[in-house]
């Protein structure tokens, strides 16, 4: 065991993939090329507060003040039905993907640190076939699938996975 750090291993999200050099990211407001309404709004406060929560990072809005800068863009939003209720054929399951293109980029540089033009997250959730009982869920399902998607993009940055 006392040989496994020289053999490459290391501590998974301390973000030893990212240069000394990057105190400061910028997290820039993300695109939305999809017809879902605010998920890019949620999917940049997500981030952002991964960001804060995960790393030694100081994270502002301001590019010009950062020596990083992470841009991201959801390029579709897919919702597909996974459960239906036998009796009324109804969907009471629904996937929801998003898929997204994101960098994150030394400023100074431009060196590219981390990047992936087809990074996607799922999340699932729940759909009410009793319209007295009914809620809708979906709200709650993109928040979920932001979180993961914040969680899964810092970790991919931190590892450069």
């Amino acid at each position: 065991m006392a040989l496994l750090p020289a053999c490459g291993y290391h501590v998974a999200g301390r973000g030893d993939q990212i240069p000394k050099e990057v105190k400061s990211v910028a997290v820039l407001p993300f695109a939305n090329a999809t017809s879902r309404y605010k998920i890019e709004q949620d999917l940049t406060r997500a981030v952002t507060h991964e960001l804060i929560t995960r790393t030694h990072f100081r994270v502002t809005p301001d590019e010009a003040s950062a020596d990083a800068v992470l841009r991201g863009a959801v390029v579709n939003v897919i919702i597909t039905p996974i459960v239906f209720d036998p009796a009324s054929g109804r969907a009471t399951v629904v996937q929801v993907v998003a898929q997204m293109q994101v960098a994150f980029t030394e400023r100074r540089t431009g060196a590219v640190l981390y990047q992936n033009q087809n990074f996607q997250a799922r999340e699932r959730y729940e759909v009410s076939i009793d319209p007295r009982a009914y809620f809708e869920e979906s709200e709650v399902g993109v928040q979920r699938l932001s979180q993961a998607v914040a969680r899964d993009l810092v970790t991919a940055i931190l590892e450069k996975f």
